[in-house]
């Protein structure tokens, strides 16, 4: 970088108001900006907003006076997410898609094609801070996403900024408010990355095939029925009733044969876990925790944090029996204020 030279920075422009006030915050900060608005897959048939939001975030990037472009990433979102939905899914397991989002596509593809157009840094409306070489949870802490970036390394970390971490929602929304921006009243988005609200269930059909089972209460007893394990996840709550409005949640499901493992809420507390192993972990600082140190971890998002302590850089234990482990969510280990990573439940 030449002297006097502002950085340029990338900002992924999603059409919501968290990135078009990233993108206010370092236009006011002095950065040379560029709003990318990055394409993903979306299949046919699902109420797809894509084309309203890319507007959206050029309708931003007229206001703020800065340029736009279209980042591609379909190809790789279908291949690094979408099928690895699908794959997670067929084999019993309950993916967290938004985290692989994030690992292959927002901070892998728009990473790099970023770069290579020639961009410092890359930036997006994420509430999670960074410190140095560490990731923090947000300020806000009812919209922390430090959650989903576990993924995350040193070598993706050094190129991050991300704006909106010292801000509130409300805060967020009120600059939005106070400069004007089209986006300052747009609803939340919800759902899956990219691909937004929709009926997971119904989405899955369309590539694994139902197989009804039974419903088994842990006494033995069946109880109902069910399309095919694949389409249910555990702690999930259904009305498998033989009659009397009992409420069941479902405790375990065995893949093989075909059925689910229910259990009313008094006999759930028998298949909490202390420990939990993960798989396809990443530490961000490159080194494991300490093993004899009491860390804080969630099993899912918006869980308040667990006590808990690491063995072996792979095996967490937790001070109390967790509820609800399920295997393909994202276990991810916190030091105070920062997020140390995390891994995937075997």
């Amino acid at each position: 970088m030449t002297k006097n030279k502002k950085p340029k920075v990338f900002v992924g422009m999603s059409g919501g108001v968290d990135s078009s006030v990233a993108a206010l915050l370092l236009k006011k900060q002095g950065y040379d900006l560029v709003g990318c608005f990055i394409k993903g897959w979306y299949p046919g048939g699902l109420p797809c907003e894509w084309k309203k939001d890319r507007r959206d975030a050029m309708r931003v990037c007229a206001k703020l006076g800065i340029p736009f472009i279209t980042i591609d990433a379909e190809k790789e979102y279908k291949k690094e997410v979408v099928d690895y939905m699908i794959r997670e899914y067929k084999a019993g397991r309950t993916p967290n898609p938004d985290v692989m989002c994030n690992r292959h596509i927002k901070f892998g593809i728009f990473l790099k094609k970023a770069l290579k157009l020639g961009a410092d840094y890359i930036a997006t409306g994420h509430y999670v801070k960074v410190s140095g070489s560490k990731l923090q949870a947000a300020r806000d802490k009812n919209k922390d996403q430090s959650y989903f970036l576990w993924v995350l390394t040193q070598k993706q970390l050094k190129y991050c900024l991300f704006p909106v971490g010292d801000f509130t929602k409300p805060e967020v929304r009120a600059l939005a408010k106070k400069f004007g921006l089209p986006t300052a009243e747009k609803r939340e988005s919800m759902g899956v990355c990219f691909l937004g609200e929709f009926d997971i269930v119904d989405f899955l059909k369309k590539y694994i095939k139902s197989k009804k089972g039974k419903v088994m209460r842990v006494d033995g007893k069946i109880i109902g029925e069910h399309e095919g394990v694949m389409f249910y996840t555990i702690g999930q709550r259904h009305g498998f009733s033989p009659g009397g409005g009992v409420p069941y949640y479902i405790v375990a499901k065995d893949i093989k044969r075909n059925i689910l493992l229910v259990s009313d809420k008094a006999g759930e507390k028998e298949f909490y876990k202390k420990e939990v192993e993960i798989e396809d972990v990443n530490w961000i600082s490159g080194n494991p925790p300490f093993q004899n140190k009491i860390y804080k971890a969630r099993i899912r998002y918006r869980q308040p944090l667990q006590s808990c302590k690491i063995k072996n850089s792979n095996k967490i234990i937790f001070t109390k029996p967790q509820r609800a482990v399920t295997s393909g969510q994202s276990l991810v280990l916190y030091d105070g204020q920062e997020m140390l990573g995390g891994g995937i439940i075997k």
